[in-house]
């Protein structure tokens, strides 16, 4: 271990964060042609939780050329200490600084982990933008969803991956270890990486503004998202690495399928990631339990975007409890459909160790539902929490979302009566526990226009009028059995504008990390005032990206990626939103979004 790291982690938290030696992470040799870090821009426990790090790390590692090592963004106490020491930012594995790598790869998971980006850029003496960079210095890359919009970023990243990044990693590394050898240099690099699909490379990009708004993208190529059309075929981890501390999804996580069948005409993912690619029962149950032998852990949670959705979902629940029940282990299913959950399925996860329910109404009233093309009614809810009450069930949280287009007070109302409703329905059920309450928990997000989504024009909220719904919903209440949880607004309006935004944004973004932004989507350390003065300083209107409607004949920041999903499309669902128009899934009929064109036939029979 570094002298100096030895030296300071006493007087820091959570020590295990900085020193690896976890089971089954990856130590190689220092020679190895290709050094690739992997960089997570947030704390240890949330980087570790992440499934496409886990990904990644094991499928880079099964390379003879290559050795994939992990870096994790540090706690304020531990920056402070670093400084302090003169000790540059290094990898957990090797313990080597960062400037020794080859590549260092940045995952954009969330916009308000943009800050730390800058700070573990800076922490290892690498310039923060890609134009002052020279041979020298790593590469700096990324992926991951906010890929789909990187220009608030866009300055600070030699290249970014968008869309599947198993494929597009491989071809990558393959292309740098071929340069590599024959001596050929960074900007050659990057032109010929940029050939490859689903590759952006932002300095070959040209982008003219006219007040608020993108007038120009040159050149006009555009970068096609990768995708991979057969999961069954593609690689998936057997050895997670076991974290050293807890951390927050401390579990085997199983990638059940890809994608989305729904509709839902705010959510990114459902659009981005289509068309839905189902992984076989068997295939997965046998990976599972490979996982399972080599972590010795005791959960297993199903990862999907409406884990309900899997056809055979049933089968796979059969099979996992023939073994996990004799040994204890959980199974969680934290992305059920309220309207297609089975019986069967509330029965099978009975027999494991039992948990509440969690289910994403996202509105509380029918009308707003068939707005946003939730494609579920009263009932569907209703129906089944009672089932699943009379199964033994006594807790259910439901996923609310505030402030969606069209929203009025009595739609904020709607989901304190639903909340009762479901309340009445426990007591009145025949399964319910003698001496046992129930427990509603409602879970509220604040709306945030995405891009590539029907609502990607649309305004989001003032942090005003989002306080004063908050206020409604609570006052509409009247009984304990039901709890209110949301996220901090300032975290919600910041983050559209990061989500919306174009690259006149790095600026903001650098000015606000040297004034002392840091882990902007934590409550304990956001500095509201910070991003204020730097909004100010840089002479830009925040308001013009998150709060602002966007007139659906502009240019959009995004408009150079192709993710197969067409601009016709979600036009086309903008307006029957406003219409209380719903679509439906793309198993019952093709409505027609693009991705059949990228398939060259029906994406389902």
């Amino acid at each position: 271990m570094n002298q100096k790291l030895e030296q300071i982690l006493y007087r820091v938290q959570k020590p295990g964060r900085y020193i690896g030696g976890e089971k089954n992470s990856v130590v190689k040799k220092r020679e190895i042609p290709i050094r690739f870090c992997m960089c997570y821009s947030d704390l240890y426990e949330v980087a570790m939780s992440n499934l496409a790090i886990k990904i990644l790390y094991e499928l880079i590692n099964n390379r003879d050329d290559a050795w994939c090592e992990r870096c994790f963004a540090p706690a304020p106490d531990m920056e402070q200490e670093m400084r302090a020491a003169g000790l540059p930012l290094w990898a957990l594995e090797s313990g080597d600084p960062l400037r020794e790598f080859d590549v260092l790869g940045f995952s954009l998971q969330f916009e308000l982990n943009y800050s730390n980006i800058l700070q573990m850029l800076d922490l290892a003496n690498i310039p923060l933008y890609s134009k002052d960079r020279t041979e020298e210095d790593p590469l700096v890359v990324a992926g991951g969803p906010c890929a789909f919009n990187c220009e608030p970023v866009a300055d600070f990243f030699d290249l970014i991956m968008v869309g599947d990044g198993e494929e597009v990693m491989m071809q990558l590394l393959d292309l740098y270890g071929a340069c590599k050898k024959e001596g050929i240099g960074r900007a050659e690099f990057l032109r010929r990486a940029s050939e490859l699909r689903g590759i952006y490379v932002p300095s070959l990009y040209t982008v003219a503004y006219e007040g608020a708004h993108t007038v120009s993208i040159l050149p006009e190529k555009k970068v096609e998202r990768t995708w991979i059309p057969d999961l069954n075929r593609t690689f998936m981890p057997e050895n997670p690495i076991v974290p050293i501390i807890q951390v927050i999804h401390d579990r085997v996580s199983l990638e059940v399928f890809r994608g989305c069948i729904r509709g839902c005409r705010f959510c990114q993912a459902g659009m981005i990631y289509r068309p839905a690619r189902f992984r076989r029962a068997e295939l997965l149950n046998e990976n599972v339990r490979r996982q399972c032998r080599s972590t010795g852990y005791d959960e297993i949670s199903l990862l999907s975007l409406s884990t309900s959705d899997y056809p055979e979902i049933v089968p796979l629940i059969d099979r996992l409890t023939e073994w996990t029940c004799p040994r204890h282990i959980r199974l969680s299913l934290p992305s059920l459909r309220i309207d297609n959950t089975p019986d069967e399925l509330l029965e099978k996860i009975g027999e494991s160790k039992k948990a509440g329910l969690t289910f994403a109404p996202e509105a509380g009233s029918q009308r707003l539902r068939d707005v946003i093309n939730k494609n579920i009614t009263e009932e569907d809810i209703l129906s089944t929490c009672a089932a699943a009450f009379e199964r033994g069930y006594t807790s259910v949280k439901l996923y609310f979302m505030l402030g969606l287009p069209t929203e009025t007070d009595d739609d904020i109302r709607a989901i304190a009566e639903l909340g009762q409703k479901i309340v009445n329905l426990y007591y009145a059920s025949p399964g319910k526990q003698k001496g046992k309450g129930v427990s509603v928990g409602i879970s509220l997000s604040t709306f945030v226009p995405k891009p590539f989504t029907p609502f990607q024009w649309e305004p989001q909220l003032s942090g005003e009028e989002i306080d004063r719904r908050q206020r409604l919903l609570l006052d509409s209440i009247t009984t304990k059995k039901i709890s209110v949880s949301w996220n901090d607004k300032r975290i919600s309006v910041l983050e559209a504008a990061f989500a919306r935004g174009d690259r006149r944004l790095s600026a903001v973004l650098e000015h606000a990390y040297r004034a002392g932004a840091r882990f902007d989507a934590w409550d304990e350390y956001i500095r509201l005032d910070l991003w204020d003065e730097a909004f100010r300083a840089c002479g830009i209107d925040p308001v013009a990206y998150g709060k602002r409607a966007i007139e659906l004949e502009e240019v959009l920041p995004w408009d150079m990626i192709d993710a197969g999903v067409q601009k016709s499309f979600l036009l086309r669902e903008n307006q029957k939103a406003h219409e209380g128009v719903c679509t439906p899934d793309c198993r019952t009929a093709c409505s027609g979004c693009g991705m059949s064109v990228w398939k060259g036939g029906p994406c389902f029979d």
